[in-house]
């Protein structure tokens, strides 16, 4: 019987799962990883977690592997990769970096994409040109896609101008692309080191400035001419066919929301409804071309015969965002326009949850997670268990046989705090988290324990038990003062534990890493 490679058709709820490539090669000891974050896409926003978004090689991942309908991030860019790179929900200067732990550990390191960190990161360890092997890095967000204004990128220790990545990268120069053209070359590059590889891509859509190309704008003009209440209800109805949200979840109001400006789609006027609409399309677009991009790097795994030996991990830094950044009113496919995405829109993005990027309430912190490995994960599911990208870390030191050390420097190391996610790949169970935090600084700050979460957005505790009430609908705290109480009590033992943790958790992340092309001088890792 002729086996069918990825690119193959998909079948309509994944059942049947990817079958390898004719050629498969023997499958090597230790498993490669690929580790993919976008940026500011909410839960809803792709099509195996009810978008009406082209995201044919993300469902295809999502569709014949693992769905976690309850992924938690940081809820902000900066503390999710800081949490995720040291594999703690807030650290200090002893942490350890997943780059240089999965390289002791056999593998060769590759990164690109988007660097971001929060104050407490120690960034002479955590930084990808001082912890992976090969990387292409730019610091920080809300750069431009074109080549207008370009961002400044590092190619390991390097400066580059951006006449060096144009040259080297997709005609016309487009961030999403570039990023990809890297990692394939450096997948040629370390493909005959003997060693598997991990490779973590950071890519940077679909956070502002909305900037799409002409081909892929075209593909979703007129989609959403119906208007947010109809796309908002049409993926609500969605979920539920899919099985990603549970029954009976009830689908929350866009009215009265903070930091939201909601008008009825009908009582928009015209010239509004036109801005409104290429915002949207304009997004829609971004999140197709990561999609197709992330198509590329899978179509290379297979035509090496690698995928059945590769775990391919894809979530996002926190849920749509609502922040109102627009400088001009030009048209998104226009290198010189800045826009970004209506608060409307953010929270449809983050169907059926309340709330944004940075809260730690459902629509800031949960968003789509997905594992595919065919060598382990048999049977295509949706995982309920509750999931944190703090789990990464102890889930590819298992695959990897990596050690994480005990002492940095004579200093004790923070205790990673998640737990690994193969019982789970495999259709186990394992122990519930302690505790699960996230949320924006201690202002918007969110504490879970089993199904109970205590949440706020800058002033009083809120209390929502998360397994009957998903979307936060009937605040308990007037109720259940005990639980309050001992939910709060839990974060402070927590905390009281880590005493090398900062009293806040600032914003941070304002400061760039010291450019290193001058000097040439870099924090070399030792390898074996």
């Amino acid at each position: 019987m002729k086996r069918r490679g990825f690119i193959g058709r998909a079948t309509l709820a994944g059942a049947s799962g990817f079958l390898v490539s004719k050629t498969m090669a023997a499958p090597r000891k230790k498993p490669n990883i690929v580790l993919i974050m976008g940026d500011d896409i909410g839960f809803a926003d792709i099509g195996c977690f009810g978008g009406e978004i082209d995201t044919p090689n993300l469902d295809k991942l999502g569709f014949n592997g693992m769905r976690f309908a309850q992924g938690y991030n940081m809820a902000k860019c900066n503390p999710t990769r800081s949490a995720m790179l040291t594999g703690t929900f807030i650290g200090g200067k002893d942490c350890q970096s997943m780059g240089e732990l999965m390289g002791k550990a056999g593998y060769s390191t590759l990164y690109v994409g988007k660097e971001h960190f929060d104050g407490w990161v120690p960034r002479e360890r955590i930084t990808a040109m001082n912890s992976f092997d090969h990387s292409l890095c730019h610091y920080g967000g809300a750069g431009c896609f074109f080549s207008h204004n370009p961002i400044t990128f590092y190619h390991n220790e390097k400066k580059l101008e951006h006449s060096e990545v144009e040259a080297n990268t997709s005609k016309p120069y487009y961030k999403t692309n570039a990023y990809t053209d890297y990692a394939l070359r450096f997948l040629d590059e370390t493909k005959d080191d003997g060693k598997p590889f991990f490779l973590y891509m950071a890519y940077e859509s679909a956070h502002y400035p909305i900037h799409a190309l002409k081909e892929d704008y075209a593909k979703f003009n007129g989609r959403y001419d119906v208007g947010w209440d109809e796309i908002r209800r049409k993926r609500f109805e969605k979920q539920k066919k899919l099985g990603i949200i549970k029954a009976g979840t009830q689908l929350s109001s866009p009215s009265g929301l903070k930091g939201m400006e909601y008008v009825p789609w009908k009582d928009v006027p015209a010239d509004e409804k036109k801005k409104r609409l290429e915002e949207m399309t304009g997004f829609a677009a971004m999140v197709h071309c990561l999609d197709r991009n992330i198509g590329r790097v899978i179509k290379k795994i297979e035509e090496r015969g690698e995928l059945d030996n590769t775990l391919i991990m894809f979530l996002s830094d926190n849920g749509s965002c609502a922040f109102k950044r627009w400088k001009n009113d030009l048209h998104p496919t226009d290198p010189t326009s800045y826009r970004s995405l209506h608060s409307v829109w953010a929270n449809v993005g983050d169907t059926p949850f309340r709330l944004f990027k940075q809260n730690g309430h459902e629509g800031g912190a949960r968003t789509h997670m997905m594992a595919h490995w065919p060598a382990v994960i048999k049977k295509p599911s949706i995982c309920w268990d509750v999931a944190h990208l703090v789990d990464f870390m102890p889930t590819f030191l298992e695959i990897a046989g990596g050690k994480y050390p005990s002492t940095q420097d004579g200093n004790p190391t923070p205790t990673l705090d998640g737990q690994s996610l193969i019982p789970l790949f495999k259709g186990q169970k394992r122990p519930d988290h302690k505790i699960i935090i996230t949320g924006w600084t201690e202002a918007k700050r969110a504490i879970r324990q089993g199904d109970w979460k205590l949440v706020r957005d800058g002033g009083d505790w809120e209390l929502y038990n998360v397994e009957k009430d998903p979307t936060e609908l009937d605040d308990l705290s007037q109720k259940m003062p005990e639980k309050v109480e001992a939910l709060l009590n839990l974060y402070a033992d927590w905390r009281a534990a880590r005493p090398y943790l900062p009293e806040r958790q600032s914003g941070g992340g304002s400061e760039k890493p010291k450019d290193k092309s001058k000097t040439g001088k870099k924090k070399k890792r030792k390898k074996k």
